[in-house]
């Protein structure tokens, strides 16, 4: 029997929205769900602002009872001291953050991040009671090396090798391959399948099997509302990691209520 997994559809705003404009379009794209009528029990919903913006979208959720998660876009791998720009897992913890993403392509290169710290910021997130969004994916030279498969794999196995089963569950994995972040450029929904269903394996053969059925492996890499309806009709595909189109109230919400009326939630 198929294992109900509910997806999630998680806005990733990047470095933009200040703290006003980011009340100002949660407010907006709430009033758009909820004139969609959309279903909370088929689809669940996740805004990651800026750390500048997360107060302001925690007070608007908590006041107005939105059925709205939210987390933030990383992580430090410390707990509190002398690290200074740093913000700790308990801080956005305390803010009410359900999620964090980790390991974003962006986040590898720009800063960087390498695997070992990325485990460390797996293990703060879990310790502070959040679940961590991993992202992994392959850039388009190992994609034409035909290793996108394994590569992704692997990025997922150096995280996971090290985790109990209870950790291990609380998981969440974005495959985004870097060659199609912000490009405009989208895997198809059969790469899309073949790359999940590969990482479902792997912590399948490592965790078994409750912990791999249970795993929501989200996509990623310029979802829109185009090709949202293809890509979640793909049976190991749980939801999306939406970049740019996140941005764009009227846009997240036909994503969230493409994703609320497919199939694979039923």
């Amino acid at each position: 029997m198929a294992v109900r997994r509910i997806p999630l559809v998680a806005g990733n705003w990047k470095m933009n929205f200040n703290h006003l404009e980011a009340t100002y379009f949660v407010q907006k794209f709430a009033w758009l769900l909820r004139d969609a009528r959309i279903d909370y029990r088929r689809c669940e919903v996740a805004l990651m602002p800026s750390f500048t913006s997360i107060r302001s979208v925690q007070v608007l959720v908590e006041a107005d009872d939105l059925p709205i998660s939210y987390g933030a876009q990383s992580v430090s791998v410390t707990s509190q001291g002398a690290f200074t720009g740093d913000v700790s897992a308990d801080m956005l913890a305390a803010l009410g953050c359900s999620y964090v993403i980790v390991g974003h392509s962006e986040r590898r290169k720009y800063h960087p991040e390498d695997d070992a710290n990325i485990v460390d910021q797996v293990r703060a997130v879990l310790a502070a009671g959040m679940s961590p969004i991993l992202c992994v994916g392959e850039s388009y030279e190992e994609r034409k090396q035909g290793i996108e498969l394994d590569f992704a794999v692997g990025q997922v196995r150096d995280v996971t090798r090290d985790l109990s089963i209870e950790e291990a569950s609380r998981l969440l994995v974005a495959y985004e391959p870097v060659w199609a972040i912000g490009t405009g450029m989208v895997a198809t929904p059969q790469s899309a399948q073949d790359a999940a269903k590969a990482i479902r394996d792997d912590i399948r053969a490592t965790f078994g099997g409750q912990t791999a059925d249970n795993l929501r492996i989200l996509y990623g890499g310029s979802v829109t509302s185009k090709n949202a309806d293809q890509l979640i009709r793909q049976p190991d595909v749980d939801g999306f990691l939406v970049g740019g189109a996140s941005l764009h109230a009227e846009e997240l919400a036909d994503i969230v209520a493409i994703v609320a009326k497919s199939d694979v939630s039923a």
